[in-house]
């Protein structure tokens, strides 16, 4: 898994390429919670390149959420992939996630 990180404003985006398993998961953490160290409470995971998420993916996705919501912050998903859509569904993370078709409803969402 490889990411790029930018910001738009005051939402900081990061675009992920590859999987998110038990094996990258750490790393994409430790960067998320550095964002909200720094003070950057709304992230936008752009997933257009995500081919793969595991219950450790989504268990990142679930506590940034939650982090996020505390600190009266947002986090939001866009251009997620069927198959990974279809993962985020059966966990029944869809009703917890805002998720997102593309990057510009992702960002009218903040």
């Amino acid at each position: 898994m490889q990411f790029s990180e930018e910001k738009q404003g005051d939402v900081v985006i990061l675009r992920i390429n590859g999987r998110i398993d038990a094996i990258t998961s750490p790393q994409l953490e430790k960067k998320v919670h550095s964002i909200i160290d720094t003070g950057h409470h709304k992230v936008l995971f752009d997933f257009s390149n995500v081919e793969y998420l595991s219950s450790a993916g989504m268990r990142l996705l679930l506590s940034a959420t939650k982090k996020l919501q505390t600190l009266k912050g947002k986090l939001v998903v866009c251009s997620v992939e069927q198959d990974v859509m279809d993962v985020i569904k059966m966990a029944g993370f869809n009703s917890i996630l805002t998720i997102t078709t593309n990057e510009d409803k992702a960002l009218a969402e903040f």
